[in-house]
């Protein structure tokens, strides 16, 4: 006889899996009967998404209804009685666990946004999440009969909320409301108090009332926590091999998903360095293939235009065309497979008219090299989006959207529906260059007034934890080991106190007083460098006076039509990422053309700045088109990397003659050729080579000791 434990309920949901899914689907004769059959093979999620179709709009609460009832029905049957054995008592546990996790899955999709995507009416939404609270509570109440405590409901919401408080060990916007959703848990109504605590806390953050506002789209720079983002109304996410490894690290249960896709590829077995690349490829697929899921319903429901998660190709041959080009085909052609397998269920009942399969992947491309103006025209060509990275400047950021917008422009000819692009800003990292060489400046300055320079630059190693490397670079100069010590990981901000102290000490300022304000004025600037070439970027390509003039360059320059040119243009997104405060986002928003790619821990900042009451939802609609005084800029332009990210170069200069743009855009902007020397752009290249050879080392050792086992 078994004892229905806690322990014993963990270990039987942990370690269950979900059926394969394979075509064709198994028998089904009408949607409730699909979502039941498909939650109880393992696919919960899958099956709540199946709900989110315009097809379903009117039916809704009825088809609700009669899943509430079949599932009734298995939940009564998976009693767990006194004579069964423990095989048996796990199966009708996780039986059980995924009953109560499709309709938690259900209620949240619901109470999200994307029932507004879907466009049901709030009265069979209200009523459908009725049903499901009722069914639920009435489901604790069994438990607690039978077991004396709601122990499988107990366990569900458990696991659904640990999930969340994990999301970047903690320090994110999703712990916090996990913290808060567990925190309102009431142990004599459990299931009614998650459910209740769980609307509160997406109906009341501040994302939510902006992406029902339309006042901004938002995205995730990391690879876990994205259905709950989803429901706040995220759209997009970004993601690179270290995110990728990120996830492999907080979500271990990826490996077992790598080793089933390992064992199919005898050649990697026999000699994994050869295959080193392609392996690294599979493993971020098979890391990341939870969000192309998540978002398949907003890019379905969109046709295209949301729902899209950012790869990042090799970045060893960002600067080759045809090695880059033959990557993204495969990993696009693989990913295409499989979901062509999943849309036959999550679409299952559905007109066949829409397309199954069409991956919603966007190929992050570095623009740091000239090759990606090419890259990016044509695999746009094909359909096939883009969002151009490791770029920091009008110069970039406009010609790279000229490229996406001639691939489009070819597609769109050939009748292919153009998918979302993205334009990425990453401002914060433009912030940390420009601060390390004002930092390296001003502590030459200061190594200038001390006589014994060595000894004051060991002092300030060691008071910054740097004295390691910095003993390494004993033989090199002054100077460079100084910018050692300036590099962001040391020195994260020039008003550290460490920094000001130092500078002080040298003389270079009276007192560290003046110090303090002179370095607070300097961070201040500078924190503004991302905003501005944002609001730049933004304001050439889509302000109301310049929107209908590259509407009409668009027709005129590729020959097509009105409607073609308006959804080439409507589908490019600025993308502002990489930030590092909450004006970073609350600046530069745009109910148009405006997509936020944000960190976990940002998302917090952002959070917390509104909910202090600092700030207004209403207070920063269309805040990209809001000028932020001359001061600032004059500031700014004395620091010539800033001149470079900010003006345009003779080649853009054309461009803009020829479309119409009016402005005094200045001259010294950077020209394509400099793109790979450019400092934020060198130091970005190195950062991801290093993190992709990591992940891929990472996952080589793992496919050789699969080979060692096998042997």
């Amino acid at each position: 006889m078994v004892s229905l434990t806690e322990e014993l309920i963990s270990r039987a949901i942990s370690k269950s899996r979900p059926e394969k899914l394979t075509l064709p689907v198994p028998p089904r004769v009408d949607h409730a009967d699909h979502v039941v059959k498909t939650a109880l093979s393992g696919h919960a999620k899958l099956a709540a998404d199946h709900l989110l179709h315009r097809e379903m709009v009117g039916h809704l609460a009825e088809t609700v209804g009669a899943i509430v009832r079949q599932l009734n029905l298995e939940f009564i049957a998976a009693k767990v009685e006194p004579g069964d054995s423990e095989a048996a008592a796990e199966e009708k546990v996780v039986r059980r666990h995924r009953c109560y996790e499709v309709l938690f899955e259900i209620y949240l999709n619901l109470v999200g946004v994307e029932s507004r995507w879907v466009g049901f009416d709030r009265s069979e939404v209200e009523a459908s999440l009725s049903y499901i609270e009722a069914a639920v509570r009435e489901w604790e109440a069994l438990e607690r009969q039978e077991y004396g405590a709601p122990l499988v409901a107990k366990a569900t919401i458990s696991r659904i909320l640990s999930d969340l408080k994990r999301v970047r060990k903690g320090d994110s916007m999703l712990a916090h409301m996990a913290e808060r959703i567990e925190g309102s848990l009431s142990p004599d109504d459990l299931t009614g108090s998650f459910l209740r605590s769980a609307r509160e806390a997406i109906e009341g953050n501040p994302y939510f009332k902006l992406s029902l506002m339309g006042a901004c789209k938002f995205g995730n720079d990391y690879a876990l926590g994205l259905r709950w983002l989803r429901h706040l109304g995220y759209v997009q996410v970004s993601t690179n091999p270290v995110l990728a490894a990120i996830a492999y690290d907080e979500r271990p249960e990826l490996w077992e998903e790598f080793r089933e896709v390992a064992l199919q590829h005898p050649e990697w077995l026999k000699d994994p360095e050869g295959h080193a690349d392609e392996i690294a490829m599979e493993a971020t697929r098979v890391g990341l293939m939870e969000n192309f899921l998540v978002f398949r319903p907003p890019f379905l429901l969109s046709g295209y235009h949301d729902g899209l998660v950012s790869y990042q190709l090799n970045p060893n041959i960002a600067a080759d065309v045809e090695r880059s080009l033959s990557d993204a085909l495969k990993f696009y052609m693989r990913t295409q497979e499989f979901l062509k397998v999943y849309d036959a269920y999550l679409l299952w009942g559905y007109s066949a008219a829409q397309e199954r399969g069409r991956p919603n992947i966007v190929f992050k491309v570095a623009g740091a090299y000239p090759s990606a103006i090419e890259i990016a025209k044509r695999l746009n060509e094909r359909g096939m989006g883009t969002n151009i990275t490791v770029v920091y400047t009008v110069s970039q950021e406009v010609l790279l959207g000229v490229a996406e917008m001639e691939g489009m422009a070819k597609a769109a000819k050939r009748g292919v529906k153009v998918t979302q692009v993205y334009i990425t800003n990453m401002g914060g990292r433009l912030e940390d260059h420009l601060r390390e060489v004002e930092a390296e400046e001003l502590l030459v300055k200061a190594l200038e007034r001390v006589s014994d320079k060595e000894a004051f630059l060991r002092g300030l190693a060691e008071s910054l934890g740097a004295l390691g490397e910095y003993e390494q670079a004993g033989g090199k100069p002054l100077e460079e080991r100084a910018r050692l010590l300036c590099r962001k990981k040391y020195l994260r901000k020039l008003t550290d106190e460490r920094f000001v102290r130092a500078l002080a000490s040298s003389g270079l300022y009276a007192s560290e007083e003046e110090a303090l304000k002179d370095l607070s004025r300097r961070e201040e600037v500078i924190g503004y460098a991302g905003i501005l070439v944002t609001q730049r970027v933004y304001r050439i390509l889509f302000s109301p006076e310049n929107r209908p003039k590259w509407l009409a360059y668009i027709k005129r320059k590729w020959g097509v039509t009105d409607e073609q040119a308006e959804e080439i243009l409507d589908r490019i997104d600025v993308l502002p990422a990489s930030k590092r405060k909450p004006i970073d986002t609350i600046y530069t928003l745009a109910s148009r053309n405006m997509t936020h790619t944000e960190f976990p821990n940002h998302q917090l900042k952002v959070f917390l700045e509104f909910e202090k009451g600092r700030v207004d939802v209403n207070d920063v609609l269309e805040s990209v088109m809001v000028d932020h005084g001359h001061e600032v800029l004059e500031e700014l332009m004395k620091r010539p990397d800033f001149v470079k990210a900010y003006e345009v170069p003779p080649e853009l200069a054309e461009i803009l003659k020829e479309v119409g743009v009016e402005g005094d855009f200045g001259s010294g902007g950077l020209r394509v050729e400099e793109w790979p020397s450019y400092g934020p752009c060198v130091k970005t290249m190195t950062q991801f080579i290093e993190g992709y050879e990591r992940f891929k080392r990472k996952c080589v050792e793992f496919v050789r000791e699969l080979a060692r086992a096998a042997k």
